[in-house]
């Protein structure tokens, strides 16, 4: 077939990813006094609930209580954050493929034309993440449907338009995927593993409904549950307990905040990649996964001739040298400094939401 001839539009939520870092009470417009603190306990809303958010018919109740505020300061707070653009959405992190089907995929685009491939890319509904990155391959992304068969048409439809075959890279093991940020700086904390067979799940008519309304975050109201309930037939309690049960299995991997980090001065993006034995890699990406400062390593499938690597890691920083530093500490304590490897920096962030798996 022949390639479609694709005009430069602009590409939607395109945001450079380099530059320095940001003080976050000056990002969030903290002055002093009252203001000060008010920065302050959104800056403490950002950091401490990116996971863990209470399952309780009241969560912004719960969470208020343990700060001494009324609920409605939380509401607040969290409303004129997403507002203002470090808040995505409050909400679940699902598990690659948990609900259906996921990978990653990456074009070599000729330089000249990035922009408009990158614009038509991101404008396609099974696209969730897309990135301009510094390699031949410069341009990544992550697709998510409820059938493979979605994934596999369109990447079709991406080779049609573009002439350029994509890289296919389906997840094969997870030893650590959270992508939560310590805006702090990186601190010692457990890998979050997880066992892809036994997070997949398959739905009812009733939890469609309730994936399709959790995707799109949770209402920012006293009882938010309850409003998920209302779209999905489902009373409120239902909705906790399964909520609670995918967090059981994997199939969530978080319930809370998720913050937009380019937005908050986290702007050194990079994704390493190895060429590991695959006897070594689930040893070297759960040493990998363990390390402070990694935000997401995983196993993904290799393409032919075409991309040997198959170890992954996730290293977020507000400066280049230091995630780079993260990386030389994973190649020690991974003992792969003898496996062929890259890194790939992110230059642009074109698209960045959550999974969508419930539109079919």
């Amino acid at each position: 077939m022949k390639p479609r001839m694709m005009t430069d539009m602009p590409p939607p939520h395109s945001v450079p990813s380099s530059g320095g870092s940001v003080d976050i009470l000056t990002l969030l417009g903290g002055q002093g006094g009252d203001e000060a603190h008010d920065e302050a306990f959104g800056f403490e809303l950002l950091n401490r609930w990116q996971r863990d958010l209470p399952l309780d018919p009241e969560p912004f109740a719960r969470i208020a209580e343990a700060y001494g505020r009324p609920p409605r300061d939380v509401l607040a707070a969290l409303r004129r954050l997403q507002r203002e653009g470090a808040i995505s959405r409050v909400g679940a992190v699902l598990t690659p493929a948990a609900f259906g089907a996921s990978t990653l995929a990456a074009l070599s685009v000729p330089p000249d034309r990035v922009e408009s491939v990158a614009g038509y890319i991101s404008l396609m509904s099974e696209v969730n993440h897309n990135y301009a990155r510094e390699h031949e391959y410069n341009l990544w992304f992550v697709l998510t449907a409820g059938e493979r068969r979605q994934i596999d048409a369109a990447l079709q439809r991406i080779e049609d338009a573009t002439g350029a075959v994509p890289l296919d890279l389906p997840m094969l093991e997870g030893y650590h995927l959270d992508l939560g940020f310590d805006l702090r700086g990186p601190e010692a904390r457990a890998a979050r593993s997880v066992d892809l067979s036994r997070a997949r799940v398959n739905l009812d008519s009733r939890q469609w409904r309730l994936l399709a309304a959790l995707e799109q975050g949770l209402p920012l109201v006293p009882r938010p549950f309850a409003r998920l309930g209302m779209r999905a037939d489902m009373h409120e309690t239902e909705v906790i307990e399964q909520l609670r049960h995918w967090l059981t299995i994997g199939a969530i991997r978080r319930i809370g905040v998720v913050v937009h980090h380019h937005e908050l001065g986290i702007r050194a993006n990079a994704m390493c990649v190895w060429d590991v034995p695959d006897a070594r890699a689930a040893e070297a990406g759960r040493r990998i996964a363990a390390l402070p400062g990694v935000n997401l390593c995983y196993r993904r499938a290799r393409v032919s001739e075409r991309w040997h690597y198959n170890l992954y890691c996730m290293i977020h920083g507000r400066e280049r040298d230091v995630v780079l530093q993260t990386r030389e500490r994973a190649i020690a304590e991974a003992g792969i400094a003898d496996c062929p490897s890259e890194v790939l920096f992110s230059t642009r962030r074109y698209k960045q939401r959550g999974a969508r798996y419930a539109e079919r």
